[in-house]
C-alpha cells in the first residue's frame, strides 16, 4: 500500500482483525484493553481513517502521531477523541508495549438515540491532537473504571436492554472527559491567556489594517488557523472565560470598532458598515441593533 493511501478500517470487525483481536462481541462498539493489542503500528500503514467514533486513553506509546497539520508525542495520561472518517498518520513507532483503553463505537450504534444528538456538542471530537487530554492519575482512573465497566456490559449476552445500558454508559464516559476537559482550562490557564492575547492582537490588527474590506469578516476558522488551534478548542476556551464562543467574540469586536467609528469619523453607516466587512449595510445595521438595542444612526445621535 502506498503511504499516501490512507488505510480505511471500516467495521470494528475489522478494526479487531488489524490487532488481532477476537472477533467483537457487539458488531457495532467495542471496548479494547491496549496491553492486548498486537503491535501493528509499526508496520507504518499510514494515513489511517476510522470510520467509527474512537475513544483512547493511552500510556507508554511512544508513537509520534500526526493529525490535522500538526504532531503530537503520547505519553502517560493521554486522551485523545476522533470522530468519524477523521484521518490521522503515524509517523514513528517504539517498541513498547502501550497500556490503556480504547473505545469504539458506530454511529449506527447511537443512531435515533440522544446521544446522536447530544455527541456533536462535544468539541473534543473535533480537536486537533495538541489539544488532546492530559489526565490525572485520579482522572485516569475514573476513566479506567468507566472503561472497564463498558467492557463487562458489552461482554455480557446482547439482549433488549443492552443498547440503552451501553449508551448510558459511553454518555457518562463522554460527561466525565467533558469535566476534565473544562479542568484542563482552568490548569492551563497561563497557556490559554497567551492564546487570548494572540486573538485580541490578531482581530485588533485585521480591522487596523482595514483588511475586512478585502476579506470580509474575520471567520472562526481564520482564527483558528492563525492561532494554531482547532476552530472547537477556541470556541470552547473562549466560553470557558468569557461566556461566549468565538463567533460571539468577533460580533462584539465588530461591535467596539463600529462605536469607534460612528463616534470618531464622519463615514456614513453604510460606509463604515462595508468598511467592516458586511455586505449589505442591512445586516450590520441588524447586528449592531441587536447588541445595543439602539440604530447605528442613533448611536452616533447619542455621541453628540
Amino acid at each position: 500500500m502506498k503511504k499516501d493511501s490512507p488505510y480505511i478500517i471500516h467495521s470494528i470487525s475489522e478494526l479487531h482483525s488489524f490487532f488481532d483481536l477476537k472477533k467483537p462481541t457487539h458488531p457495532l462498539v467495542s471496548v479494547i484493553n491496549l496491553s492486548e493489542v498486537t503491535n501493528r503500528l509499526s508496520e507504518e500503514i499510514q494515513p489511517i481513517v476510522y470510520t467509527f467514533y474512537t475513544v483512547f486513553l493511552k500510556k507508554n506509546c511512544n508513537a509520534s502521531i500526526k493529525y490535522g497539520q500538526k504532531y503530537y508525542d503520547f505519553n502517560d495520561g493521554i486522551m485523545v477523541f476522533f470522530a468519524p472518517n477523521q484521518m490521522f498518520t503515524i509517523e514513528s513507532y517504539s517498541s513498547s508495549k502501550a497500556e490503556g483503553w480504547m473505545l469504539v463505537f458506530h454511529p449506527d450504534f447511537i443512531k435515533n438515540t440522544f446521544l446522536s444528538n447530544k455527541i456533536n456538542g462535544y468539541g473534543f471530537f473535533s480537536y486537533e491532537i495538541s489539544e488532546a487530554l492530559h489526565t490525572s492519575d485520579a482522572e485516569e482512573n475514573i476513566i479506567g473504571g468507566l472503561m472497564q465497566n463498558l467492557l463487562l456490559e458489552i461482554e455480557k449476552s446482547i439482549d433488549h436492554y443492552t443498547q440503552d445500558v451501553v449508551i448510558s454508559h459511553i454518555d457518562l464516559l463522554l460527561n466525565y472527559c467533558n469535566r476534565f476537559h473544562n479542568r484542563q482550562f482552568i490548569t492551563r490557564k497561563a497557556s490559554n491567556n497567551e492564546i487570548l492575547v494572540k486573538l485580541e492582537n490578531l482581530l485588533n490588527t485585521y480591522f487596523d489594517n482595514k483588511l475586512p474590506e478585502e476579506s470580509g469578516i474575520p471567520s472562526v476558522r481564520y482564527l483558528s488557523q492563525q492561532l494554531n488551534v482547532s476552530a472547537s478548542y477556541l470556541s470552547d476556551m473562549l466560553r470557558a472565560y468569557t461566556g461566549q464562543n468565538t463567533q460571539q467574540h468577533i460580533h462584539n469586536k465588530l461591535i467596539d470598532k463600529a462605536k469607534e467609528l460612528l463616534g470618531t469619523t464622519s463615514l456614513s453607516v453604510a460606509e463604515i458598515a462595508y468598511q467592516l466587512g458586511f455586505e449589505h449595510p442591512q445586516s450590520f445595521h441588524k447586528l449592531f441593533k441587536s447588541k445595543t438595542a439602539i440604530s447605528p444612526l442613533k448611536f452616533r445621535q447619542s455621541m453628540n
